[in-house]
């Protein structure tokens, strides 16, 4: 059994505009995260079981890393992981006012993307990638 902690040459990164009120940041960061992993299947970890046998779904492989920063950190950002084709996820200040998927496409899909009023973006890729699009960030406290 290999018991070398394991290293990776990616990061899952979240990245939230400060302003945000707790509970917005919880749920904003949790909707994020769920687009990465069917976009990019290998974030995937194994299902976990318990000692009694008892099966869990598994999660992500490894960390998932928490930014802030002012909204025009995440536009830039934005803008940044659209140049280098980062998969992503956004989340628009308009989804808070939603309350089903269709809905949610739709408010995103009625905005051009300069003009979308972000509060959260989710990128996975190259650690060095990754770090460049979040320039300017900060790690949430």
């Amino acid at each position: 059994m290999n018991t070398e902690p394991l290293r990776f040459d990616t990061k899952i990164a979240v990245l939230l505009r400060e302003d945000l009120e707790p509970w917005q940041r919880l749920n904003v960061t949790a909707f994020l995260v769920s687009g990465l992993g069917t976009a990019s299947p290998e974030v995937i970890g194994e299902p976990y079981e318990d000692a009694d046998a008892v099966p869990y779904l598994p999660m992500f492989r490894q960390p998932v890393l928490v930014f802030e920063g002012t909204k025009e950190t995440l536009k830039a950002a934005h803008g940044r992981a659209l140049s280098r084709a980062l998969p992503r996820a956004v989340f628009t200040s308009d989804l808070f006012a939603t309350g089903n998927d269709r809905d949610n496409r739709a408010a995103v899909r009625a905005v051009p993307t300069d003009g979308l009023d972000l509060v959260g973006l989710a990128v996975y890729g190259p650690k060095n990638v990754v770090d460049k699009v979040l320039k300017g960030a900060r790690m949430h406290p």
